[in-house]
């Protein structure tokens, strides 16, 4: 398998710009600070924004490969400008659409530790302003850990196959199980190095009271958030790598697709239960991936077009599945 990357410094360079000043834009749009809670129509308006930015760059990627690129750069058995430009831009596409998708079930378990936690709408921006943030870290240093492990050890991109198959699998018998939270052993353990309030103190993380630093509720729903963050990268990130194998597409497609998750949760919120048989299409798309990685042993690769139009067709099958069929007991 050859492994090919289009980054180079330039390329790194812009995209740290555009995700750094898409940041600064997103946190003073949707107020970092402050009691004020994002409405729908907001959110709306800013997961559209970012979606937009990441078919933009897309679309730059496409145009700066097929018009600047020097042609003696792409290798021979990649083909020519024209076709080596579509096949990236494909890869970013689907590799956006790939993480997008997971990024659902990070909104689903964001809401079990608000609901937990009792978190007040108007605080819940501050502590996913944080955690989208730790979740961006994150994804760059797996994506960084990922490459060098693939480039050194090819197989184990059979074990990341593996893992995701095995994932998909669990996902679909285990759609019902609920955490219990007051036996989480994160929550115990960061109990036993703070000592903690039981109420809320605007949106701070630590008070005084008494000469004695204590940390809020907040505190710990972050706590959990980043450890949830921790987690679904190590599922997302092996996702993406059987797309491509690329490091700046895998990069810039999970970071533009993590940057978008503090507008899309606070769209998706109020409305998470309609969705009650996207876990089961999140699932599907989780066992195609795997399969898709395990096939390589026989050199055998899906067209990324397919790969988009499966995963795409499953995301979107299940959401209105989920609406056509609702829940007992559910207005349709």
């Amino acid at each position: 398998m050859t492994h090919v990357s289009i980054g180079s410094p330039t390329l790194y360079l812009v995209f740290g710009i555009v995700v750094s000043i898409m940041i600064l834009i997103d946190m003073f749009a949707l107020k970092a600070s402050g009691d004020h809670k994002v409405s729908a129509k907001e959110a709306l308006i800013w997961t559209l924004i970012w979606i937009t930015v990441a078919l933009i760059f897309d679309l730059g990627l496409w145009a700066y490969i097929k018009y600047m690129l020097p042609a003696e750069s792409i290798p021979a058995a990649l083909g020519d400008n024209n076709s080596y430009a579509l096949d990236k831009a494909l890869e970013f596409l689907t590799g956006y659409v790939v993480e997008k998708s997971l990024s659902i079930d990070n909104i689903f378990i964001f809401l079990l530790i608000f609901s937990y936690f009792k978190v007040p709408n108007i605080y819940q921006r501050r502590v996913l302003v944080y955690g989208v943030l730790a979740a961006v870290f994150l994804r760059i240093v797996m994506v960084l850990i990922g490459s060098y492990l693939i480039s050194k050890f090819e197989w184990i991109l059979y074990l990341f196959g593996a893992f995701l198959l095995f994932t998909g699998i669990k996902m679909c018998f285990g759609h019902e199980e609920e955490a219990d939270l007051s036996q989480n052993k994160i929550v115990k353990i960061t109990k036993k190095f703070f000592k903690t309030t039981d109420d809320y103190h605007k949106e701070h993380f630590f008070i005084l009271k008494d000469g004695i630093k204590y940390a809020t509720p907040l505190f710990l729903a972050l706590v959990l958030i980043t450890i949830s963050d921790i987690i679904f990268a190590v599922d997302s990130v092996p996702a993406v790598f059987a797309v491509t194998t690329d490091p700046f597409i895998v990069m810039t497609s999970n970071v533009f697709a993590i940057l978008g998750l503090r507008a899309m949760y606070f769209l998706l919120a109020d409305m998470a239960e309609r969705f009650h048989l996207l876990q089961y299409g999140l699932a599907i798309i989780l066992i195609f991936i795997g399969i898709k990685m395990l096939i390589l042993y026989f050199d055998y690769h899906f067209p990324t077009a397919l790969s988009l139009s499966v995963i795409l067709g499953t995301l979107i099958g299940s959401i209105v599945l989920s609406l056509l069929f609702p829940k007992k007991g559910q207005a349709a």
